[in-house]
């Protein structure tokens, strides 16, 4: 009998995306993973590419030599493996438990509310969940660095709640956001941080095949355009939010022995949270259990907390804000809930803990 994988947990306490900012931006911390001549640097743009997974990039590196040739390896992300708790986690150093971004959809007070488009079923949140006070931590340990993202990206919730404070200079193309990142550079700017989400919307909308790789090869032309551009003595980091999992239609509906028991789900669909009827999480638990334990690690509230997959601590105002039983995929599949309406099809998925979902690249080069 072949054993089943353990989830792999984030690294909080060392090789983690949580640790970036403080070391590059801040200097608080010096990981032996950062390329020492990368920290010893006066200047630095840490970019990074949106979805793609070390374990994506491993066999890919013919097409993307120029990230093939720069120093480092892997390292973790958070959990859930998704934008808005890495990118959160990014920005603020601090794991989700501790910033309270805890996924694509979360509960509040009143539904759900899609984090990355800042609504609820009733229509734009901004006015009735503050992004500032969903997410209360300092951005870049309170420092105004310039951010270099899309210029759509300026005014949303989840702009506000994971960048607050930060100097957005907006792109509105490729060529537009190497100029920037060269241009503050030259305006001697000590610390750039670059975000472009092409390799993400590629791999969700056509999976892990000819586009995904196509996008990829332009991202290594885009990093290395960079590098010719650079001043001698800048430091390029890149690193990522997540990985990627093909799931297409391998899409499971809960069952009725679960369906019965449900309130209502959060999370997105590799990382299920289901929020049980009043005196029923235990058997949700039970129910889930024997429904999924196949192709998932089902976990209730209390065990994720006490794993430590969302941080060593976690605030009240996060703890109030996941579901009773938490289904995360072990295998190649999502799970539905019919309340979440997502325009495209999605082929690749993220937010599990498994190594390709978990496991990001963190790669420097000095110029």
């Amino acid at each position: 009998m072949n054993e089943r994988p353990l989830p792999l947990a984030p690294d909080y306490r060392n090789a983690c995306v949580t640790h970036l900012v403080p070391a590059l931006l801040e200097g608080t911390e010096e990981p032996e993973w950062i390329p020492a001549a990368v920290l010893e640097s006066d200047s630095v743009v840490l970019v990074v590419l949106d979805g793609l997974g070390w374990n994506q990039l491993g066999p890919r590196k013919g097409i993307a030599p120029t990230l093939a040739a720069m120093e480092g390896g892997s390292i973790t992300t958070v959990a859930p493996s998704t934008t808005a708790a890495a990118l959160t986690s990014i920005s603020t150093g601090r794991p989700p438990g501790e910033h309270g971004l805890l996924g694509y959809r979360m509960a509040v007070s009143d539904g759900v509310l899609n984090t990355l488009r800042w609504n609820t079923a009733d229509g734009d949140a901004r006015t009735r969940h503050d992004p500032t006070a969903i997410q209360p931590l300092d951005c870049f340990g309170s420092q105004r660095p310039p951010v270099v993202t899309w210029s759509a990206f300026a005014n949303s919730g989840f702009t506000r709640a994971h960048l607050a404070g930060a100097r957005l200079v907006g792109f509105k193309d490729r060529e537009g956001f190497v100029d920037n990142v060269v241009d503050l550079i030259a305006a001697s700017e000590p610390f750039v941080y670059a975000y472009w989400d092409g390799i993400d919307h590629t791999a969700h909308e056509f999976g892990l095949a000819d586009r995904y790789d196509e996008e990829l090869a332009k991202c290594d032309r885009m990093i290395a355009n960079l590098l010719d551009r650079l001043p001698p003595g800048t430091a390029v980091m890149v690193t990522a939010d997540h990985g990627q999992v093909h799931v297409g239609d391998s899409m499971i509906d809960l069952p009725a022995e679960v369906t019965t028991l449900l309130a209502g789900q959060s999370g997105e669909a590799r990382f299920r949270w289901l929020h049980a009827r009043p005196a029923a999480a235990a058997d949700l638990a039970v129910a889930v259990r024997e429904a999924f334990d196949a192709v998932a690690w089902v976990r209730t509230a209390d065990e994720v907390v006490d794993a430590g997959w969302l941080g060593p601590v976690v605030a009240q105002a996060a703890r109030d804000r996941l579901g009773d039983v938490a289904v995360v995929a072990r295998d190649g599949v999502g799970f539905v809930d019919p309340a979440e309406v997502i325009p495209i099809r999605l082929i690749g998925r993220h937010g599990s803990l498994t190594p390709d979902e978990m496991l990001v690249p963190a790669l420097g080069a000095v110029v």
